[in-house]
């Protein structure tokens, strides 16, 4: 790996045309200097500078290394004169990554907090795939993912996987159609029109299941990777569609729709996870306290709602 202190030396040398002018520049001695340009061009395995007469001049290569170095330290000095001018008071950078198959109204219910903590925070919310959000992770680019599960087998990076709770499944449709299906839950959804997330989400594997231990085969209409745009086939009509308990109020309001049946004998679990086994980050702190707090640990017993 290149020395940076090696290159800007080389830097220096190439803007005051020669060894001497400076080493008085750096305050060093001009042996000092030669040596580390020997080390620099030994480790590039390039020469840098050619004598001509008493005079140095660059090389091919040597222009190039400038022409990199030049804007290696220009960006230096911009970092430099940024962090001298930023604000005092600066709000914190909360970086995370949600999971798509993660629902907005948990998402929100789960981040809120973080925006009331004593110092001001600044959350910046990606969304994605939770191997793409576990690659950006790994890479530093968010503090935090929150996903549906743990980490899965399949990807291979170092992280942490902090439970956040748990919650059952409530089962909601359109006035409409869940006076049609709230009779006799679950075996109404025998037939049933169904909307359901995507085969690769947790609690869709549970779902099938359950489905299979029942003996009740419904009707899938749909398949969704975005929790939201499912809600919105099932407030169209399209068909009856699940959502965390946790959060069944809400998206009764939200949607217009009623709940047909409720259980937990199929749960829906939240992780938030870090590349730090102890949490550290006063949002993720506030986060990891409070929906441990909200969400269901022991959710209510499989209910039929009166017909």
């Amino acid at each position: 790996m290149i020395n940076y202190k090696h290159l800007h030396y080389f830097w220096m040398v190439a803007k005051e045309g020669g060894i001497a002018r400076a080493s008085e520049r750096l305050h060093l001695t001009p042996q000092t200097i030669s040596g580390q340009l020997s080390l620099l061009e030994d480790s590039l395995d390039e020469s840098l500078f050619k004598r001509v007469g008493r005079n140095l001049e660059l090389t091919e290569s040597g222009r190039l290394v400038l022409s990199y170095a030049e804007e290696i330290f220009s960006l230096g000095g911009e970092l430099e004169e940024m962090l001298r001018n930023l604000p005092s008071e600066r709000p914190l950078d909360f970086r995370v990554g949600v999971s798509d198959v993660v629902p907005k109204s948990i998402a929100y219910r789960l981040l809120a907090p973080a925006l009331k903590l004593p110092e001001p925070v600044r959350i910046v919310c990606r969304e994605g795939s939770v191997e793409s959000l576990l690659a950006e992770l790994a890479l530093h680019k968010v503090d935090l993912v929150i996903s549906d599960g743990p980490i899965p087998q399949t990807v291979n990076i170092r992280g942490f996987n902090h439970a956040l709770g748990e919650g059952g499944i409530s089962f909601f449709a359109i006035p409409r159609l869940a006076r049609k299906y709230k009779s006799y839950f679950p075996q109404c959804l025998n037939d049933a029109p169904l909307l359901l997330p995507s085969e690769t989400t947790v609690v869709r594997r549970r779902l099938s299941k359950w489905f299979d231990t029942l003996h009740i085969h419904p009707h899938i209409v749909g398949e969704f990777d975005d929790s939201a745009l499912m809600k919105a086939f099932g407030q169209g009509g399209a068909g009856v569609f699940i959502a965390p308990t946790p959060i069944a109020t809400e998206v009764s309001k939200q949607y217009g729709v009623v709940v047909v049946g409720q259980t937990n004998e199929v749960c829906e679990e939240f992780y938030a996870i870090s590349v730090e086994r102890k949490i550290s980050h006063p949002a993720v702190v506030a986060i990891t306290e409070t929906a441990r707090q909200w969400l269901l640990t022991d959710p209510p017993r499989q209910r039929t709602p009166k017909a």
